[in-house]
């Protein structure tokens, strides 16, 4: 299991430390949930704070988009430096475009699905992801409960496309990973699981180990 700590559950007053942190720690992605205050009831952070943490960390940068016009914003963001970037399918805007925003800039385009969207409508996009995440909370806020019902996902889309990875987030923790690994998930976002665990590096190698 591939591991992407998500910074939102990080202390913003010293990201560069806490970036160093799961970079040490052996962490394979940083997660970077973007918030708009419309898509989801919450703002968290943009392009600039991006591009701030990124000469912290040689780490990919997995940005998530939780954003209502995710296509205008994709080149300020591969400008602050994301690797993958990965958009709603319930937002406002043409997937098509978006992907083709994404490719343009050169990044890997990846689409994201809430725990109540039916995985069918990612089907038509699949063969230009590099990567489906499925949320297993109802995005916009940290620290929620894990729902195993959304992992249902991971197999449909494995059988349309099985060379796209399928990244799970929300409520990820050392118990329910291995439900998220039994579901045939590649990577798994954990927020809290890793930064506010005794010793970080610990809870990385222990859900990294998920499914071996």
């Amino acid at each position: 299991m591939l591991v992407a700590p998500s910074m939102l559950a990080s202390d913003f007053s010293h990201l560069a430390d806490e970036l160093k942190k799961i970079t040490d720690g052996g962490a394979d992605f940083v997660h970077l949930d973007v918030m708009d205050g419309a898509f989801v009831p919450n703002i968290s952070f943009g392009a600039p704070v991006i591009a701030a943490m990124r000469p912290h960390t040689t780490l990919p940068f997995d940005v998530h988009l939780m954003i209502q016009h995710p296509k205008r914003y994709i080149a300020d963001f591969v400008a602050a430096g994301a690797d993958i970037i990965s958009f709603h399918v319930e937002c406002a805007d043409d997937p098509d475009e978006v992907i083709a925003e994404i490719l343009t800039h050169g990044a890997h385009p990846a689409m994201v699905i809430k725990p109540k969207t039916p995985a069918e409508l990612i089907f038509p996009y699949l063969d230009k992801l590099y990567l489906v995440l499925i949320m297993t909370v109802e995005p916009g806020f940290g620290g929620q409960s894990f729902m195993s019902g959304p992992l249902l996902k991971a197999r449909q889309l494995k059988e349309k496309n099985p060379s796209v990875l399928i990244e799970a987030d929300g409520g990820i923790n050392a118990q329910t990973v291995l439900e998220c690994a039994r579901a045939g998930v590649d990577v798994c976002v954990a927020g809290t699981g890793v930064f506010k665990a005794e010793d970080p590096a610990a809870a990385i190698r222990q859900l990294q180990s998920a499914g071996c």
